[in-house]
């Protein structure tokens, strides 16, 4: 059957966001107009910044720019970082840089405000009423501005929404009862093509859906222990790289079960491991943009995302 409809999803990786950036400028260089056939946006933490981005009709060369002349302005130490101690109570950064950075992009849009679809993943702490189970619980939340009956997430403001989509466990605060959703779904391809399917929002059948994944890097790292018996101290430094990394993988083979070769996946491989805050690994990243071979993805697009369309 024919492709109807287009979505990109962006995964989450804090500053190896640039790599993800300097990858659409390669595609739509080579294949100018692919960004304007998108018709969903989705994101997490640094891709639900390049989502809202291109949503807003910002073009990735900006965001490239953003992520070369501002990360630093993010990933600001304050006096409290100066012992390790201080790193055990409280984050790593505060919000200040983050949201001045986004104020300066976006100023006072709301997802109302948008040129294109987006969906933004994110985790509520505390949802603060009882669920339809009985319990008030923490649960993930997927904002978007689709006109869905009884929805308000049209009305918040970009900086929020990409502000709580962003706040990564020790590194930033929690931010308006919400920390990054990456907790949940850093690849948030699935999340996508959930939204894409449901009546109330995107309205479309899997048979006529093409979605084009976007990674970060895939990082080499690895746990190099055979039957270890561990607890809090050794588990809480590689948790989170495991739970934004390791989960990628599940939505990658989901959508790849559902779509087929309507389905696509573009994630480098990293020379080494880069964490989310190393603003001094840009050169390195746009290295592994500028070698990655495209070939793949841009015979896909050919397919998937044609100028005829």
């Amino acid at each position: 059957m024919p492709v109807r409809y287009r979505i990109l999803s962006l995964d989450g990786g804090g500053m190896r966001g640039l790599l993800a950036s300097r990858l659409l400028e390669r595609i739509e260089e080579q294949r100018p107009g692919t960004l304007g056939r998108v018709d969903l946006f989705a994101g997490t933490s640094t891709g639900a910044i390049l989502a809202l981005a291109l949503a807003s009709g910002f073009g990735p060369d900006t965001m490239s720019r953003v992520f070369l002349e501002r990360g630093a302005e993010v990933f600001a130490e304050t006096i409290w970082d100066l012992t390790d101690v201080d790193r055990l109570v409280r984050a790593d950064y505060t919000h200040e840089g983050l949201r001045r950075v986004l104020e300066d992009t976006f100023g006072s849009r709301t997802l109302g405000d948008l040129e294109r679809k987006v969906v933004v993943a994110a985790f509520d702490l505390d949802s603060g009423s009882v669920t339809r189970e009985g319990v008030r619980s923490w649960k993930p939340k997927f904002f978007h501005n689709f006109e869905e009956p009884g929805s308000t997430d049209r009305d918040q403001l970009v900086v929020d929404v990409a502000m709580r989509s962003s706040s990564a466990p020790t590194y930033f605060p929690i931010y308006q009862g919400y920390v990054d959703g990456g907790v949940v779904a850093n690849n948030p391809s699935m999340c996508a093509l959930a939204q894409a399917l449901h009546d109330d929002t995107g309205g479309q059948h899997a048979s006529y859906v093409a979605l084009l994944s976007l990674g970060t890097g895939i990082s080499p790292r690895f746990v190099d222990e055979q039957d270890a018996n561990w607890g809090y101290a050794q588990w809480a430094k590689p948790l989170l790289g495991i739970v934004f990394e390791g989960g990628s993988g599940i939505a990658d083979y989901e959508c790849r079960q559902i779509l087929g070769r309507r389905y696509h996946r573009l994630n480098p491989v990293l020379g080494s491991a880069i964490p989310l805050d190393s603003v001094h690994s840009c050169p390195e990243l746009e290295r592994v943009a500028a070698d990655a071979d495209l070939g793949p993805t841009l015979a896909w697009l050919d397919r998937c995302f044609p100028a005829t369309a």
